[in-house]
């Protein structure tokens, strides 16, 4: 089954956002950069996806304008086949994205990047529904801390552990970065 990776909004413009914190940052860069490399090694080709959203002003961290919409810093370099802008928080939504990986037999995807629970988890539940095995390599996707709506905190790797768990066995396979590779690209 021919494999994609795909990179889903690892740009500057989070670093911009009030929530963000560096805390994870190192060790999602060490996964991510594993992933991309490896998958680069083996031919598996990569797809970038960039979140656009919100008014076309330079304040705004998620605009072309601000300059942001770029890779984060720390990211490996790579030549994407394609790069993707999305709107939505599925990359599968008006992009485009399906049109690629049918059109290039792609049967299993390997989500990554930035936010776990928001656009990676979104993008692994909706490639599911339309019929492509899911690689979910958690260790290389990212996220932050929260507030639920009663106040309370709900950290990070609390999030990331509901994320795999609602996940796994239902719309992915969840695994490390490492697992993704050692499965293979055809």
């Amino acid at each position: 089954m021919k494999t994609c990776l795909i990179v889903i909004d690892a740009q500057e413009s989070f670093r911009h956002r009030p929530y963000f914190t560096e805390a994870d940052v190192p060790a999602y860069l060490a996964a991510q950069n594993a992933l991309i490399e490896g998958c680069a090694a083996a031919g598996v080709p990569i797809l970038r996806i960039f979140h656009v959203d919100g008014p076309e002003t330079a304040d705004n961290p998620f605009a072309e304008a601000s300059g942001h919409v770029r890779p984060l810093a720390g990211l490996a370099p790579f030549t994407p086949a394609d790069t993707f802008v999305k709107h939505r928080h599925s990359a599968l939504v008006g992009t485009g994205l399906d049109v690629w990986l049918v059109r290039h037999g792609i049967g299993r995807i390997i989500v990554s990047g930035i936010r776990t629970e928001q656009c990676c988890e979104t993008t692994a539940r909706h490639a599911s529904d339309l019929g492509w095995q899911v690689d979910y390599a958690l260790d290389a996707t990212l996220t932050f801390d929260m507030t639920q709506p009663d106040g309370q905190p709900l950290a990070a790797a609390q999030i990331c552990a509901r994320t795999a768990t609602v996940l796994h066995g239902r719309f992915a396979h969840v695994c490390t970065a490492a697992q993704a590779l050692e499965r293979g690209a055809p």
